[in-house]
């Protein structure tokens, strides 16, 4: 995502694994132990764009809408957050978003765009202002098209049935009602009716929308033909900007349902829909590799992968999971504690500066880009706030052999699940559970039957006292250690519990950009490219 004033560097964000991404892998320096700052896509993005915990610039909820909920909503990254784009930007940098953005668009109209990537330091956006979501292909796996579905039938049925009871007691005189309240009952029955049906094709149209800047070139989007507009912007992107420092964040659309997939990728994989996605956009790694190497761009490019969150379990149908797995770790997206949900892949390749193939085990975050790549770029971080990330680079040299993270707090929502301590003296990291999910069915490992695991509420425990794991030797978390069985448990609690008050202390009181007021529809903060509700348009045919 970033590049420095004096090295013309790069970097840029990414998801997986498989071929061009074990090349980045042997080519760079591999994080193990890689931490996000939330287990949800909004809330996270927001955190590795500032640099912050997102309840410091209230990037949460209270209520459980963990993310935001529609492009026609209030909620967004505030204005008066700084992002890396920003400071770059005013370095000198070329900066560019491309893919998805999912941190807000409009505030009190459809166009003025104050959540937009252009407000928050890019001076070029292609891509997704919402999310890819399985309601963009009407898939059963659904965000909210069911559960609006089910609302609207639910009172068209109440309607229908309070119509035909007046209807009914008008004709036999047992009801004395004029037939004003019939008609009007029977008009708004058949409107939820409408609104049932019509439902599914109304929110494609109204989040599954491309954008150039401030302009919609397609709404609804082409599937098919995303994957090779996203590359070609990708390519014509750098060819514009590779004489100068530049900045390119390339946030893709992939593992994430519906998992939209190109016709020759599809069956291609041992791991069936997700497996052919995750082959395509290593695809899509290696096509930028390769347009870095044709600029002349690879020796003086810095390039960061990763991924927002862990997979997702509870996505799965039958015996067939479009979630993702997580491997050795419990847990997974939307979880705010366990590993499963925040531990992701973190690599970082800069051929010639560098070291090749280290692995770094310490605790990092990917709040650290923040710091890294403003230092890098001759910027200065903030004094005017908190800053949560380290400094990565001296890690990365190996000039230093520690991470500058003691402590790491995992939070859900604005709900302090739990924190790792990083006793560095030892060796050692800790991990302190406070509140858990209650996994559904029990025995289970997720909270089947719900779209995410809860925060709070009678779904979750809350431990006392905590639950403790050593991750050194226990990564998977399967072994919770007790005073019984870990002679320094009372010092490790005093010690995460002491970090926790000095941390809460540093915390202000934000509004909350996803609860409900700034997390609903609102029809006056529909982007539409045509008269609303008549929201179609294409505006930019694309590749063949």
């Amino acid at each position: 995502i970033s590049g420095s004033r004096d090295r013309d560097n790069m970097l840029h964000l990414h998801h997986s694994w498989t071929p061009n991404i074990d090349r980045l892998a042997e080519d760079g320096v591999k994080l193990t132990q890689h931490i996000s700052a939330a287990s949800l896509c909004t809330p996270s993005r927001a955190a590795f764009l500032t640099g912050r915990y997102p309840v410091r610039s209230g990037m949460v909820s209270s209520i459980g809408y963990r993310v935001l909920q529609w492009t026609g909503a209030s909620g967004g990254l505030p204005t008066n957050e700084t992002t890396f784009a920003k400071i770059l930007k005013e370095k000198g940098y070329a900066t560019g978003l491309i893919g998805k953005w999912h941190l807000g668009l409009n505030c009190e109209s459809a166009s003025d765009h104050c959540h937009h990537p252009l407000h928050h330091g890019f001076d070029h956006f292609y891509g997704m202002p919402f999310s890819l979501m399985g309601d963009c292909a009407h898939w059963e796996l659904s965000e909210k098209r069911v559960n609006l579905e089910q609302k609207l039938n639910f009172l068209f049925q109440v309607l229908a049935s309070v119509a035909l009871t007046l209807v009914a007691g008008k004709l036999t005189h047992l009801i004395p009602v004029s037939w004003t309240p019939v008609i009007w009952s029977a008009l708004w029955a058949v409107l939820l009716l409408a609104g049932s049906y019509f439902v599914g094709a109304l929110i494609v149209h109204a989040d599954c929308l491309l954008m150039r800047n401030h302009t919609i070139t397609e709404q609804p989007m082409r599937f098919q033909k995303t994957t090779p507009l996203i590359l070609q912007e990708v390519a014509s992107f750098l060819k514009r900007n590779k004489h100068g420092p530049f900045l390119l964040f390339v946030s893709f659309l992939h593992v994430h349902i519906p998992l939209i997939t190109m016709k020759n990728f599809l069956g291609k994989s041992l791991h069936g829909l997700y497996g052919d996605n995750v082959e395509e956009m290593d695809w899509m790694v290696g096509q930028i590799l390769d347009t870095l190497d044709m600029e002349g761009l690879t020796n003086s490019t810095l390039i960061y992968f990763t991924s927002d969150h862990g997979g997702s379990l509870e996505n799965q149908l039958g015996h067939t999971q479009y979630g993702g797995w997580n491997g050795i770790y419990k847990g997974g997206k939307g979880m705010g504690g366990w590993e499963g949900g925040i531990r992701v892949p973190g690599i970082f390749r800069w051929p010639g500066v560098l070291p090749a193939g280290q692995v770094i085990g310490e605790p990092t975050s990917l709040m650290d880009v923040f710091p890294t790549v403003v230092q890098l770029a001759g910027g200065e971080v903030p004094q005017d706030r908190v800053i949560d990330g380290q400094d990565l680079l001296p890690l990365l040299l190996g000039t230093a052999q520690h991470s500058d993270h003691e402590f790491l707090m995992h939070y859900c929502e604005g709900f302090l699940h739990a924190a790792r301590w990083h006793q560095r003296d030892k060796g050692t990291t800790w991990k302190v559970h406070f509140v858990t999910p209650v996994f559904q069915p029990e025995g289970a490992g997720a909270c089947y039957g719900r779209k995410v695991c809860p925060c709070f509420g009678e779904k979750v425990l809350h431990h006392d006292p905590p639950l403790l794991f050593d991750l050194s030797r226990d990564p998977s978390e399967t072994h919770v250690l007790t005073p019984a069985s870990e002679p320094v448990f009372s010092q490790v609690m005093e010690r995460v519990q002491r970090a926790v008050r000095e941390h809460q202390r540093t915390l202000s009181p934000v509004p909350l950009q996803l609860d409900r007021l700034g997390n609903i529809w609102r029809p006056w903060l529909q982007p539409c490219c045509g008269p609303f509700p008549l929201c179609w348009c294409l505006r930019e045919d694309g590749p063949q």
